[in-house]
């Protein structure tokens, strides 16, 4: 999957969306005391109220939002796992009826509570349907209707959610005319910032993909590898947070420590024009490529065996590959910044060759070139000449 069809799952959670079906849903609560299964319902998901259900299909929308490595992550199956969750999904997948369904999901829960002790008391929702994706776009010219032809998936979603106690609360009771105390003892379960969940199968190219599993982090950059591993029986790649580190070690060990922000930039540049001759959604670098981005931004001294070298070390892999998408900041957004003692100062790669740290009298400036006069707090800066 990639983030165009994420997207495209995503906008159909809409009450009533001919495109999106969801036929049940199952809820399991866990207390944190026991880590055990405290009570679990199943519903018909178009018999809950309409305000219920806009509730959950806001939760399910939050839990696919976000960035590919950062926070979703697509996961191959580990190919020998013990009781491997493809199969306890699989087998929920292909149920006709909505026990055999629950039977399954029940499962992955006990994988999700063995060995563990939550610090708060949780609420996991499990829903399956089909959804619909239209074979061509609209076309208001053409008699027939986009939806006449259809791909068509069966999947299963899950999500998450942690509980809160609510908070003690002085009320106005309009009958009675007098404001009252009031203690709550219900938990809030928290739909608007699920933890964690996954959608089961992928799609790829129009087509269920049940060898892959999309898992959805609560935080980017942070996922719970336990939970990868142990319920899913999946195999965590890098985050584009790792991948990133991994870029700026290879060339330090390459360039060096120290690197001026035009040479920087045009690296920046360079990696951005290699996304863009890439039709695929993430385009991957291995060092012959990375050799050439830094002999075109102008970089002495590069050549195959030093990126080699450089991979070997920081990566113990020379076939190592970085995804281009993970290793620049956004190239069009005010995504670099520059800290200093004096103030935090935002550009985007593309204009990083504006900015230049210098030495003048023995004291660093950094340098930023303009255009147009600076106004600060209504009053135009005057211009000194160094």
């Amino acid at each position: 999957m990639n983030n165009k069809d994420v997207a495209n799952f995503r906008k159909h959670f809409k009450p009533d969306h001919d495109l999106m079906k969801i036929f049940d849903i199952f809820n399991v609560y866990i207390t944190k005391d026991s880590s055990d299964i405290y009570h679990h319902e199943c519903h018909p998901f178009i018999m809950l109220e309409k305000e219920q259900q806009e509730l959950y299909m806001g939760n399910f929308k939050k839990l696919l939002t976000g960035q590919f490595d950062e926070k979703l992550f697509e996961l191959d199956f580990q190919p020998e796992a013990e009781d491997p969750a493809q199969l306890i999904l699989h087998s929920g997948l292909q149920a006709d009826h909505v026990e055999e369904w629950k039977i399954q999901m029940l499962r992955l829960v006990e994988k999700m509570l063995k060995d563990v002790q939550y610090s708060q008391d949780r609420v996991i929702t499990f829903i399956r349907g089909q959804y619909f994706n239209p074979t061509k776009r609209r076309n208001e010219e053409m008699e027939v209707s986009e939806r006449d032809e259809v791909y068509a998936f069966h999947y299963i979603l899950c999500t998450i959610n942690k509980t809160e106690q609510p908070e003690e609360t002085l009320v106005f009771d309009y009958v009675s005319r007098e404001f009252k105390y009031t203690v709550a003892v219900d938990p809030i379960v928290k739909l608007a910032t699920p933890e964690s969940g996954f959608l089961f199968p992928c799609f790829t190219d129009n087509a269920a993909d049940v060898n892959h599993i999309l898992y959805a982090a609560g935080k980017a950059n942070e996922p719970d590898i336990r939970f990868i591993e142990e319920v899913l029986s999946g195999t965590m790649k890098a985050t584009a947070e790792q991948d990133k580190a991994v870029f700026e070690e290879i060339i330090k060990e390459v360039v060096g420590e120290q690197l001026d922000t035009a040479t920087l930039a045009h690296v920046y540049e360079e990696i951005n024009r290699f996304i863009d001759e890439y039709e695929e959604d993430t385009p991957r670098m291995d060092y012959k490529d990375l050799e050439r981005v830094l002999t075109s931004s102008g970089v002495d001294d590069v050549n195959t065996e030093k990126l080699e070298r450089a991979f070997q070390l920081v990566t113990d892999d020379v076939k190592y590959e970085l995804k281009a998408n993970s290793i620049i900041p956004k190239f069009t957004s005010k995504s670099i910044k520059i800290n200093t003692k004096v103030a935090t100062i935002t550009v985007s790669p593309q204009d990083l060759n504006y900015v230049r740290q210098v030495n003048h009298q023995g004291k660093r400036y950094l340098m930023i070139e303009i255009e147009e006069d600076v106004v600060i707090e209504g009053f135009t800066m005057k211009t000194e000449v160094l």
